[in-house]
């Protein structure tokens, strides 16, 4: 399965609900999109053991990610592994709070407030009424601090590190650039609100892979962009909260975070 030479895109619809089989062994974590890699095979079903190698071929193949974004995300992953030393991480690992899974997803509860690794609807519903017909740098950053407001009233140990906020603005940089136009950063709100509520990837609406590779100076741009207007509107209301701004730089193929 997956991407052949000369042959294209095969069976990339070969989706199971894994909600609908009765294996207990398969586990899924708040990451939607990893867990729709997972639905569809282009990494394992069980959403167990996955390797850098596992992660780099299912991105590639799923998504046309580079390698070295895919490489970074291992780095940042694996991390989530109780086990030390581990070269390999399972998809419910990630649900491990303030490591990479963090307060005010667009899609799930805070952790305080329930399981913060499963889909919430109301929490999405939210997501999205901000979001408009076609998501874009703006729209996405007014659901962002939409979401961050409301958990922030709502759950009482709210917080978010440095890297969990970081997180946020490359989460919606990266699924507007892969689901929709890279270089326009925009994106049909339907193709969102499908693979989001059915961790699914949204081909029934006409999504294709895309045919230009997803690589590291494209995400910085796009990430760097979300950021600009995301301080942008932190400092039109608290003037002076940021003194820096987010920037990434690869350093032996991994991504830091600079402050």
């Amino acid at each position: 399965m997956g991407w052949a030479k000369g042959r294209g895109w095969y069976l990339y619809d070969y989706y199971k609900d894994f909600r609908a089989l009765a294996d207990i062994s398969i586990v899924r974590g708040p990451c939607p999109f990893l867990n729709t890699f997972a639905n569809h095979g282009f990494l394992p079903r069980s959403g167990k053991y996955i390797t850098q190698k596992d992660l780099a071929n299912g991105l590639f193949n799923a998504v046309h990610f580079d390698a070295n974004i895919s490489h970074f995300l291992f780095d940042f992953a694996v991390t989530t592994n109780p086990q030390p030393n581990s070269t390999w991480f399972s998809l419910d690992h990630l649900s491990r709070h303030n490591v990479l899974e963090h307060d005010a997803s667009l899609s799930r509860i805070d952790a305080f407030l329930g399981h913060a690794d499963v889909f919430n609807q109301q929490a999405f519903d939210e997501t999205r009424s901000h979001w408009g017909n076609t998501v874009n740098v703006e729209s996405g950053t007014t659901a962002i601090l939409a979401r961050m407001k409301t958990c922030k009233a709502t759950d009482p140990n709210y917080s978010l590190s440095d890297l969990g906020e970081a997180f946020i603005l490359g989460e919606t940089a990266a699924f507007i650039s892969i689901l929709g136009d890279a270089k326009s950063i925009t994106v049909d709100k339907k193709l969102v609100e499908y693979l989001f509520q059915n961790e699914r990837l949204p081909t029934k609406l006409g999504w294709k892979r895309p045919e230009t590779p997803f690589t590291t100076d494209i995400l910085l741009e796009n990430l760097g962009k979300v950021q600009v207007e995301y301080e942008k509107r932190l400092n039109a209301t608290s003037p002076g909260k940021r003194s820096g701004k987010y920037a990434g730089r690869m350093i032996h193929g991994s991504t830091k975070l600079i402050y």
